[in-house]
């Protein structure tokens, strides 16, 4: 039986459609819902496309995140969501949250953590911070989330070379071709009980 996943994005969505695109050629799991920080992004039409429910965060409807977050856990309890996978999620996740889904959820970010991570670390001002660092590899990461932000254990990372010239959308682009394939790998290793987590400790079988 397929496990259960949601997906969690707030722009585009590539990241989340790279795991819909893997699943449907070789199907690892079932995508149950896409949740969307905002109404009208891009990763919403993606979603509907796919005909995959979207569950959106609009204000006029939860009267805070707190009060979205908990709707969330009532929904994914109830359907029995096996992982939640962040794919270009900006919004921190409620500790409380994270609780309930104790090593079930994973994020993809877009640099070799523990560089250019954590709070403030997001889309083209990763690769900005890399680029004025001066590093000659950059990259990306899916790890578990923790109560810290982007400080939960790894689980797999692929390395990006640094070009000459390098604006950070150009570095941003290079590595997000290596997100596409880096995603969907893991959820799809996830799935099938190929990682097993001990501590900080993440061994990806074959």
């Amino acid at each position: 039986m397929l496990k259960k996943i949601a997906v969690f994005a707030s722009g585009g969505g590539t990241d989340f459609q790279s795991v819909i695109d893997a699943n449907e050629k070789q199907p690892f799991c079932e995508i149950k819902y896409l949740v969307a920080s905002k109404p009208e992004i891009g990763a919403i039409a993606r979603a509907q496309k796919a005909g995959i429910q979207p569950l959106v965060y609009e204000k006029e409807k939860f009267e805070s995140k707190t009060a979205f977050y908990e709707f969330l856990t009532r929904t994914f309890q109830k359907e029995g969501i096996d992982y939640i996978v962040l794919a270009g999620w900006l919004l921190i996740i409620p500790a409380d949250f994270i609780e309930k889904f104790e090593d079930k959820i994973v994020n993809i970010h877009p640099s070799l953590i523990p560089s250019f991570c954590g709070a403030g670390f997001y889309g083209l001002k990763v690769h900005k911070a890399a680029l004025d660092y001066g590093v000659k590899v950059s990259g990306a990461t899916v790890h578990f989330v923790s109560a810290e932000v982007d400080g939960g254990a790894i689980i797999a990372q692929r390395a990006v070379p640094v070009l000459d010239g390098d604006t950070p959308e150009s570095l941003q682009g290079r590595i997000l071709k290596e997100e596409h394939e880096l995603l969907p790998y893991c959820v799809k290793k996830l799935c099938e009980g190929k990682v097993q987590k001990n501590g900080r400790t993440v061994i990806v079988q074959e």
